[in-house]
């Protein structure tokens, strides 16, 4: 299998950023009056996100996971999710193995001495966050992380939130809803009575990459053909076909959804997740890029590198959007469509522990699979997998999960034996 994963960035950046909005704009025509349309749409949905919270109405589509094992997910919970891009996972697991997880982490993390071995952040992406003691922990190879990442209840829950994409169209399969494969991610863990001033609202899997790319060109070709109100954002078509620029902050995988679980309880209060709940918003994002308020090779901040910064100078009219999740308790999990602006709220003096493990959905295609061979690699010798920077802490550590606690899904999700 090739092994391409990224995609060349340009050499003259400014320029290829001018060169691209011109064919964008020309392509669309009415720019001005796109973003209009599209903006109509985005303070209705808004105005409906705030009524909602105002009213005390929980935003977070909640589903139980015995309903998504039982294939029994209430339809208004499913179109809740269909029209909020987000979800919170009841007992995706039991309490109390989650809770053993937590206990098993924090001694790996103890036995290993890595608060001796922490050397800072080793890229920019979590710059704000500015406790004297790590929150995000580049450690990937834990056996819980892996016990729950191949674990037939997180694969459940994985096909049921795929289910939500429409994965074939225009003669082909993008992906596979049914079969996995590994995004492994990291851990936080924040202790009581620490602080954080939060990450600001902003998206994931590419910034510049969503006007510069022709596979993303496409992704988005109902927006950029001055049609965004006819723009799905659960259509998986090319999506699949996107490989961003290098950067510490790239993903080189297609998630469906990101993800968290949650080894301890957490509430709205506690710093937590903040998201729009509204999937198509991304088509106003593009849009205001384009408009003869920004400069020629400006896209509203975006930089290759870096995070889609979503803030009040070009994106005020989606803000007010911005809203917590639920209570969580150890064992549920958290999930936000790819697109989803979301944050993490700041937190002084927080009153309890938390802790999440990051596993988002990432089925099976071309793309998941070449970046899962590379994560496969990484495994066997305890290096930090290639999307992230390479701090690599468990190469040399003891308790580290190795061959014989992965089971069959677990090899196949990490490339280690053929689907």
């Amino acid at each position: 299998m090739p092994a391409r994963l990224t995609t060349e960035l340009p050499s003259d950046l400014p320029a290829a950023i001018r060169q691209a909005k011109a064919r964008l704009r020309e392509r669309i025509g009415d720019v001005a009056g796109a973003l209009a349309e599209v903006e109509e749409a985005m303070r209705t949905e808004v105005a409906a996100v705030v009524a909602e919270r105002e009213a005390g109405h929980e935003l977070f589509p909640i589903a139980q996971f015995a309903d998504i094992a039982a294939g029994r997910v209430p339809e208004a919970t499913v179109a809740s999710i269909r029209r909020r891009g987000c979800a919170v996972v009841k007992g995706n697991f039991p309490r109390d193995r989650a809770e053993r997880w937590n206990e098993r982490i924090a001694a790996y993390l103890e036995d290993n001495g890595f608060a001796q071995s922490y050397r800072g952040y080793a890229d920019d992406v979590f710059d704000g966050l500015a406790s004297r003691k790590p929150q995000i922990y580049g450690v990937y190879w834990s056996k819980p992380q892996m016990e729950a990442r191949q674990d037939d209840n997180m694969v459940a829950v994985r096909s049921f939130l795929n289910s939500f994409w429409r994965h074939q169209s225009e003669g082909k399969t993008w992906f596979d809803p049914t079969r996995d494969t590994a995004y492994p991610d990291r851990i936080r863990r924040r202790e009581p009575g620490s602080s954080s001033p939060g990450l600001s609202a902003h998206t994931d899997n590419g910034s510049i990459e969503r006007w510069l790319l022709p596979a993303y060109q496409r992704v988005f070709r109902h927006v950029f053909s001055g049609r965004g109100r006819d723009y799905d954002a659960w259509d998986a078509a090319h999506r699949t076909e996107v490989y961003e620029f290098p950067s510490t902050v790239m993903c080189t995988a297609f998630r469906t959804f990101q993800g968290w679980t949650a080894l301890s309880d957490m509430r709205p209060t506690d710093g937590v997740l903040h998201v729009v709940p509204i999937p198509s918003a991304m088509a106003y994002v593009l849009l205001r890029a384009l408009q003869e308020d920004v400069a020629d090779d400006e896209l509203c901040g975006a930089a290759n590198g870096q995070a889609l910064p979503i803030g009040t100078r070009w994106h005020s009219v989606l803000l007010p959007a911005l809203s917590p999740i639920p209570a969580v308790e150890p064992g549920d999990s958290v999930w936000w469509h790819c697109d989803v602006i979301h944050a993490v709220a700041d937190v002084t003096a927080q009153e309890r522990w938390g802790n999440v493990m990051y596993i988002p959905s990432s089925p099976y295609c071309e793309k998941n699979a070449r970046y899962a061979i590379a994560c496969g690699e990484a495994f066997l010798t305890g290096a930090s997998p290639s999307d992230f920077a390479p701090e690599d802490y468990e190469v040399d550590w003891v308790g580290r999960g190795t061959l014989d606690d992965l089971n069959p899904v677990g090899r196949k999700q990490l490339g280690l034996e053929a689907w």
